[in-house]
Parts: C-alpha cells; structure tokens; sequence
C-alpha cells in the first residue's frame, strides 16, 4: 500500500494558478483512472481535470472557491504497491436530484394571494379607492389588536375580519399570518456568497479596467430605418444554410472599415510597459451573457468574413458560450469589442472596455421614433449607438469623427458592401 500525490497540472501557457470551482470527489471515494476529480478555472476557461491514476481518495488539497497554484499538492490518492486501487466500494454516482414538492403552507399561500376565500364566517373589507387600490374606510379592531398588527407589521386594513361588525380579532391576525398573507412583515438578515469561479474573474476584470483605464463615454444617434429594411430584405431571401442575420454583423462590417481609418481604436496597450499595438487583423470581442456571467467570446479576422460568415460565427460563438463548450483560445486575443443586450439594449450605455483594449461598441434598442425630415414629422426606427473609449490612447475628438462615419454607414447600408478604395 502506498500513497500517489496528484499535483496541480499546468494546464495553460501563462497560467500560474486556477481556482477549484468544483470537486467531484471527496475524501474515501474510490476512483478509477481518468476519472473526473474537479473542475479548475483560469481567466481563460474551466478545465476539468481527471485522476491519473486508480485510487482511494484520501485528502484534497483545497475547498471549493480555493486558488490552487501550479504544481501544489491537489489529490492524495491511496494506491497498491502497483499502482491500482486497494479493495473498496466504487463510488456512486449521485442520484439525479428530484424536485421537491411544493409545501402545503407554499400553495396556500399562493392560492391566497391569488384571491381565495378565506372562510364563510370572515368578512374582508370590498370598498377600495379607485386609485391606489387602498380601503376607504379604516379597519375596525380593539386596541390590543391593533397594538399586535403593529409589532407585526400588519395594516389591518388588509386583514379579512370575522368579528361583529367587522371588527377584526386576534384569530384573524393568526389566520392572515399562516395563511401568508403577512405581506408587510419586517425582514432581516441576508445570505452571504462567496465570490468564486467566473464571477469572481469577472469582478477582477472590471474593477483593473475601471482603475487602470480612463474611461470617456460618447453617444451617437442612428437612423436605422435603411438598414433594418435591408436585413429584412437579406433574410426573406436568405438560402437555408444561411443564419438569420441581426443587427450585430453589419456593425462588424462597418467596424472593419472605420478602424482602417482610426487604427488607434483597433489597438491593445500594454500600460506597464508603454507600448500601444494598433493592429491590422480586426478581432471583434463579443460580449455574451451566460447562465455563469459574462463571456467574451471573439470574432477572429472579420476583416475577411462576408455579412452571412460573420453571422455563422456570432451564432457559434454564442451557443459554444452557452453551453459551456466554447475552447479557451476563443475567449483572447481580441482587438476591439462589441457589446450588445439585444431586446435589452436599453437608451445608452456606458460600456466597460475589455483591457488591454481601448475600446468598446455598443448598440441601444431601436425604438420608434417621431423625427423631422425634410421639413415634415415622421416616424423613424432611431437608435443611440455607445461607446467607451481609453483616453489615454484615443482622443475625444477622433472617436466622435470615427462613430460619426459609423453612423453614415449605418445609414446608408449599402456602402458596408461596396468595395473600398
């Protein structure tokens, strides 16, 4: 009998430490090589890791939420002289967990609230303001009582009452309570949560970018009446190998053409070092909410993707980031960024920039708007377009000129396909 010392692997280039999301096995578990023994998150992706060999769990290096570095002590595994595990029940594999059944006391108090009676010898009160949905006249109840509501919290006035002449008693008071419908109770405490796995990369990110990085914000407004008739026209007659195409791809398109013109925008800064990279591949970031948090996910060379192969890649990237699948190469090495929360997408936005970057693009909803146009009232489809901007790379003065060419293309759907000069 001996004992095997499973060390942290390295399991990326640069990657110095990875924090234990996960453990799948405890101390006593038998497991068998290959086995899966926890999952490990770097600032690039989750990594399951498997036993090395066969064995008998018998210490874990760390608890969930815990940063493992490289090479520490992660699983000692009691092993047989040749390496195999001693005799010993296989692990179980954890039963599918049920979902409870609901509490008697829950669906009363949903049924409740829904309006059900409360009993034949109870008497609620059914003369309400017509505006706040309040009783117009007040509850009738004994000093006792009402000193009782109080400690509670309860107004009376919503308390259905069973005594002569409506007065409501103490019983009442205990059959709103238990029935749940006690709905101005005092609250207290909270639930504590540890920051851990991706949000926890997530909120390291914003607050080095929002330290290190002098953000400026600027707001351009678009009409995108052309563009939105020219994406229906595109999908109406879109072949069926062809995705749906959304708002996102031409933005793309008319990224690749402004940078070409600002390159300072398409530009990643080493600040430690004072280096600025402006770059000639465009690789978009694609911020992506995810059931885990925020992901991003990256276009690679947009520069040279039609409007229907940068639609593929959005929906790959973004159902990859969805389902947990997407490979850590696809989550770095982005040059510029893109963010959007569709529907939503809410007026303005004041984006976070991915560092090292120096910049962020973000569309707001398209509303319905009325607007003067050659002298008349119309209605238009208009859009506030945000963007953030490191100031210590990229002036106010050229952001403005680059989201107002932006905006021209935008407006004018057609010149994002016409051949550049």
């Amino acid at each position: 009998m001996g004992e095997y010392i499973f060390k942290m692997p390295d399991i990326g280039e640069g990657v110095t430490e990875a924090e234990i999301v996960s453990w799948h096995v405890k101390p006593g578990d038998t497991v068998v090589q290959d086995d899966p023994v926890c999952d490990a998150m770097t600032d690039k992706a989750t990594v399951e890791l498997t036993a090395p060999v066969s064995g008998v769990v018998k210490s874990v290096g760390c608890v969930d939420g815990e940063i493992m570095a490289i090479g520490a002590d992660l699983v000692v595994f009691e092993v047989d002289d040749d390496g195999q595990a001693p005799k010993a029940e296989p692990r179980k594999k954890p039963e599918p967990r049920k979902k409870p059944e609901p509490k008697k006391a829950e669906v009363k108090k949903e049924s409740t609230q829904a309006g059900a009676i409360q009993g034949p010898e109870q008497k609620p009160n059914t003369a309400f303001a017509p505006l706040t949905g309040r009783p117009l006249h007040k509850a009738l109840a004994s000093p006792a009582v009402r000193k009782r509501a109080a400690e509670m919290d309860i107004d009376l006035a919503l308390v259905p009452a069973s005594g002569k002449a409506g007065q409501v008693t103490h019983a009442d008071l205990d059959a709103f309570t238990n029935s749940g419908g006690a709905v101005r109770q005092k609250r207290a405490g909270g639930t504590e949560k540890k920051v851990t796995g991706l949000r926890r990369i997530i909120a390291e990110r914003m607050s080095e970018a929002k330290r290190r990085i002098p953000h400026f914000s600027f707001v351009e407004q678009v009409d995108m009446t052309a563009l939105e008739e020219t994406r229906h026209f595109l999908n109406a007659g879109r072949q069926t190998h062809q995705p749906k195409l959304t708002v996102l791809p031409f933005f793309m398109l008319a990224m690749v053409r402004a940078v070409r013109l600002w390159p300072m925008c398409n530009a990643t800064f080493d600040d430690e070092a004072g280096i600025v990279t402006e770059h000639n591949a465009v690789h978009i970031g694609m911020a992506a909410q995810t059931k885990n948090g925020l992901m991003v996910p990256v276009v690679r060379h947009v520069e040279a993707l039609d409007i229907w192969g940068l639609a593929s890649e959005i929906a790959r990237l973004g159902e990859a980031a969805k389902s947990g699948t997407i490979k850590a190469e696809e989550l770095s090495g982005s040059t510029i960024s893109l963010t959007s929360l569709g529907r939503l997408a809410g007026v303005v936005a004041t984006p976070v920039i991915n560092r090292p970057e120096v910049g962020i693009l973000c569309p707001n909803r398209i509303i319905d708007t009325p607007v003067v146009k050659d002298g008349a009232v119309v209605v238009r489809k208009m859009m506030n377009f945000s963007s953030s901007f490191d100031h210590r790379v990229v002036d106010g003065f050229h952001a403005a000129e680059m989201m107002n060419y932006i905006k021209g293309l935008l407006e004018h759907p057609a010149t994002l396909f016409m051949d550049e000069a």
